[in-house]
């Protein structure tokens, strides 16, 4: 036998007794029936006598997802890179060079600099090109969007060089940007719909959604605003406290907000504390089958406690608590702890099976297969799912979503085949940013970069041009995209131009114009305005 030979056999010898030393050390620890003790030596037997090597950090990864899978459908594993990007839009703020950004043909275009924010203070402007960062070129050479926010983020107080190419001038012009916190706001617009009426669209709940809601209600109040619309519809949710903050703006001392309830967790109350600063208007809260868990909550309690109405179709779903677990690398579980209930005591969570997420996330699609978006009539709830709200005593449901006091049916021909495929190959944004990267000074001349002043004006005078339609379905043809008939082609007009309108509109101010166009012809904001006219 050969020394060589004799050496591995030893190791072998050795690698067993320390598996076999530590499974004793996990005997006396955790006693021979513990679940840690059995997962703890297999993973000590795959690292130490496993015929090839393993990635350790990939396998306690594989086995939390694992664990996790089996439970519900939002309990869920994050590493540290995700938790970092799920985090930011909820905590209200990143560190970077504060803009707002479109890819255009391989290049980064600026569509609006973030008031005050570093690139605004140094100069850099709507329609402006970056072309290079750190002097590395990042225009024309198909890095991802992934790459591109690695350079330009990063932490507040270090500086960084962007070279850009600004029309009408030949060579690129270079700016040292400052990295600085830059907000991110969770309210989408909020402007006075009607005379005496305000709207606010809510896109998520975070740290700030509750100053955000609270300035715009303030303002608005400021100029006449007697009752209220909140749209959340695509709102997917966020932190229970801020929805319960928001609420908090809304109902009397003591109203019930919400209250939560799990397994171990005791059951917790979120009650209004009586200073809200709008608790007499009327209100109304679109929904949709995207509006989710904190949407839930807000739109379930005002239904509850009758302070409002509720329309457009059935919510989401999604009344389930999570807690984040910090792990020593920055990554985190969330686990679901309890469930939260509506001040009915309704529970907002639609059925699922454990370890069945794939059946769970093809709810919506079921529910659209239905006909559930389009009909009232195809939607039946369990009498054992009734409830009633508190003060009037109304019939609500349970069991799955809030149902909506009115229904609006999803119009599922409003956008053409011919118009969808045009927007899915990104005919349409492209053309768009190309107009307004043309025009934007002259369009800025003539309504004035005071949105409020200027977009009244820009409303009832502005006509898409019918050139810039036109570009778009020579790119479509040359694309292989046409209309089917003339039919087609005539509804295909009509709502582009709308569309177009509303983006150049935001291209040239900020989201809350793009709304006050769309808005005019949604069917959900119509239902809610027909509620308060």
């Amino acid at each position: 036998m050969t020394t060589k030979i004799l050496n591995r056999m030893v190791m072998m010898v050795l690698l067993s007794v320390a598996t076999m030393n530590a499974a004793a050390q996990m005997r006396l620890n955790f006693g021979d029936d513990s679940p840690l003790r059995k997962m703890a030596i297999a993973q000590m037997a795959i690292s130490n006598l496993y015929v090839d090597s393993v990635d350790e950090k990939k396998l306690a990864e594989d086995a939390i997802r694992g664990m996790l899978e089996k439970l519900d459908p939002h309990s869920s594993y994050s590493t540290p890179k995700e938790v970092k990007a799920f985090n930011e839009p909820l905590q209200g703020n990143f560190e970077g060079v504060g803009v707002q950004f479109n890819m255009l043909e391989d290049t980064l275009f600026v569509s609006q600099t973030i008031t005050n924010g570093p690139s605004e203070k140094v100069g850099i402007i709507a329609g402006d090109r970056f072309v290079t960062v750190n002097d590395t070129t990042i225009a024309g050479v198909k890095m991802s969007n992934e790459d591109i926010m690695k350079r330009l983020r990063g932490p507040k107080g270090t500086k960084v060089k962007i070279g850009v190419k600004r029309q009408g001038i030949k060579e690129l012009v270079y700016f040292t940007v400052t990295r600085d916190k830059i907000p991110l706001n969770t309210v989408d617009a909020w402007y006075m719909i009607r005379p005496g009426i305000g709207y606010i669209r809510i896109g998520s709940f975070g740290l700030t959604t509750h100053d955000e809601f609270l300035e715009a209600v303030q303002k608005m109040q400021g100029k006449g605003m007697k009752d209220l619309i909140i749209d959340l519809q695509e709102n997917g949710g966020g932190y229970l406290q801020a929805a319960a903050d928001v609420l908090n703006e809304l109902l009397e001392e003591n109203d019930l907000l919400v209250y939560t309830s799990g397994r171990v967790m005791p059951r917790q109350e979120f009650r209004a504390k009586g200073n809200g600063h709008f608790k007499k208007g009327r209100i109304v809260v679109i929904v949709n089958e995207y509006s989710a868990s904190a949407a839930e909550i807000l739109s379930g309690a005002i239904q509850d406690q009758d302070r409002g109405v509720v329309v457009g179709r059935r919510t989401f779903g999604k009344g389930l608590v999570q807690r984040p677990v910090d792990l020593p690398d920055g990554s985190m579980i969330r686990l679901t702890v309890a469930h939260y209930y509506t001040p009915s005591g309704r529970c907002i969570q639609k059925p699922y099976e454990k370890g069945k997420k794939k059946d769970y996330d093809k709810d919506l699609l079921e529910r659209y297969n239905h006909g559930e978006f389009t009909n009232a009539d195809s939607i039946h709830m369990a009498d054992s799912l009734k409830y009633e709200t508190l003060k009037l005593h109304r019939t609500v449901y349970g069991g799955g979503g809030v149902m909506p006091d009115f229904f609006v049916p999803l119009d599922t021909m409003r956008y053409t085949k011919y118009h969808r495929e045009l927007s899915a190959k990104s005919i349409i944004i492209n053309a768009n940013l190309h107009y307004t990267e043309k025009y934007r000074k002259e369009l800025l001349k003539r309504y004035g970069k005071d949105a409020e002043k200027g977009f009244e004006a820009y409303a009832k005078d502005f006509i898409v041009p019918q050139s810039l339609m036109d570009e778009i379905y020579e790119e479509g043809k040359k694309q292989k995209i046409e209309p089917k008939d003339d039919e087609e082609k005539a509804r295909t007009d009509e709502e582009l131009s709308m569309q177009l309108k509303a983006l150049i509109a935001r291209n040239l101010w900020s989201m809350t114009e793009y709304f006050r166009i769309v808005n005019e012809k949604s069917d959900m904001v119509k239902c809610a305005l027909k509620q308060l006219e």
